[in-house]
């Protein structure tokens, strides 16, 4: 049996009733996790880099950057302002109106 690659998972999981629509709610926290990563590669550091200095352990980014695990929770704009410092950027919130998103 040959081994399934993640976007031949993604696509059969995708597949499934139901998988789909709890998938597309969940964008907006897939796209703002990316964005956390992409920045901190872009900036050329390490959970642990980050962790240091930010005051928190390497196991608080970690969960800061997958969406929490098991134990959700959702970080204050404080710790986002932090993480965002720490990579060299500075956080911005925007609020978008439906209408332009369509």
């Amino acid at each position: 049996m040959s081994r399934k690659s993640h976007e031949q998972l993604k696509n059969i999981a995708l597949s499934r009733p139901g998988v789909s629509q709890a998938f597309e709610s969940m964008d907006e926290e897939f796209t703002l996790l990316e964005e956390l990563i992409k920045a901190r590669l872009k900036a050329h550091k390490t959970q642990a880099q980050i962790a240091e200095q930010m005051g928190t352990s390497t196991s608080v980014i970690g969960r800061l950057e997958t969406g929490g695990g098991e134990k959700k929770h959702s970080p204050t704009i404080a710790t986002l302002q932090k993480y965002a410092q720490a990579v060299g950027c500075k956080l911005q919130l925007k609020l978008i109106p439906f209408a332009k998103l369509r």
